[in-house]
């Protein structure tokens, strides 16, 4: 009876969308596992938590962040692609009032100030202008570092602020990186899944004319999409801002975009929008980050460890996908049916 219990939720689990990433995660830990038997130590010094997998936790913080608003704007069969660029802005702009002599609340809200202002403007192009959410969102990706470089004046800005220092590298038991992570995350999911908020947004990338004549006002539900994704992008440069302690323009942020978009698709949030899954896109965040980690770790060459982590992701979406495994069903129900053939002929002789 128990046998039958413990099966049956394995196969209601099995048939969850998280059910690949969680499989892809937990296959990446063992792998780690081991190479280096310690890896999944963790252990209490000072009253803080230090492992390995803390610090995939912690580096994954800013991506989980901007994952998350990459999905919802996904959903509506939109995209995002300044989230890199809206990071470098926003951590420019808290290291400049950090380094001006301002105070951690007055740099705190310059980079969340920041976030909203872009998040308004893809917001308006998209939503009320019209235009398609690559070519919107491209806009701010190319100019989005050079207002970066002007803010900082072409020039890497180094700091010591303590208390602004604390929120990229700072520990409550738990990095402070992951405490901010973990409360928007409960947070966003109350907004969306908790609200109506999440039924007009799957509405819209289902069927967007059809969410309008249902009484939806699908412009002002992405106009405030696009606001969320860049006030997370924001914040995300704040904490890779204050990690680093310093703003670099050209670097900071960059190429998260994609990591962003990766973590979302592994998560099984479709690209043609419709419905999404906020768990899924926070387990593929931390798989992306674990993968960066286990790249690293294994004294890959820098030189191809783009293609390396690309192969992985490759591989990782294709078993994800349920047309590939039907297909392979197929396959192995046509070689059955093959292979009894001559055993039914052997029969009738």
């Amino acid at each position: 009876m128990h046998n039958t219990k413990t099966s049956n939720i394995f196969m209601k689990f099995y048939h969850m969308q998280i059910f690949w990433p969680v499989a892809a995660l937990i296959a990446l830990l063992l792998l780690n596992f081991l190479v280096r038997p310690g890896f999944l130590n963790i252990t209490i010094r000072d009253g803080h938590l230090f492992g390995n997998v803390i610090d995939i936790l912690n580096h994954s913080a800013p991506l989980i962040l901007i994952s998350l608003g990459m999905t919802i704007v996904i959903a509506t069969q939109g995209i995002d692609i300044s989230v890199g660029s809206i990071i470098a802005i926003s951590a420019s702009a808290s290291a400049t009032v950090i380094v001006g002599g301002g105070s951690v609340p007055e740099a705190v809200l310059s980079g969340a100030i920041v976030g909203v202002l872009c998040g308004i403007w893809n917001g308006f192009l998209v939503a009320y202008i019209e235009i398609q959410p690559m070519v919107a969102t491209l806009i701010l990706y190319i100019v989005g570092r050079g207002i970066a470089q002007l803010i900082t004046g072409g020039q890497i800005l180094t700091f010591t602020n303590k208390s602004f220092i604390f929120i990229g590298t700072g520990y409550i038991f738990l990095p402070v990186a992951i405490i901010i992570a973990a409360v928007i995350v409960f947070a966003i999911y109350l907004l969306i899944r908790k609200t109506a908020l999440g039924l007009f947004v799957e509405s819209i990338g289902v069927n967007s004319s059809a969410s309008k004549y249902c009484g939806i006002r699908a412009r002002k539900v992405i106009f405030s999409l696009y606001i969320i994704s860049g006030i997370l992008a924001g914040i995300a440069g704040i904490i890779l801002c204050s990690n680093i302690k310093s703003a670099d323009a050209n670097n900071v942020g960059l190429w998260m975009e994609l990591d962003a978009i990766l973590a979302t698709v592994i998560g099984g949030t479709s690209m043609a929008g419709g419905r999404f899954y906020l768990g899924g896109t926070v387990v593929g965040a931390i798989f992306i980050q674990a993968l960066t980690t286990t790249i690293y770790s294994m004294g890959v060459a820098p030189e191809i460890t783009l293609v390396v982590k690309a192969i992985v992701v490759i591989i990782v979406c294709i078993i994800q996908s349920e047309a590939f495994r039907k297909m392979l069903v197929r396959k192995k129900s046509k070689n059955n049916t093959t292979k009894s053939k001559p055993e039914k002929e052997v029969a009738r002789v």
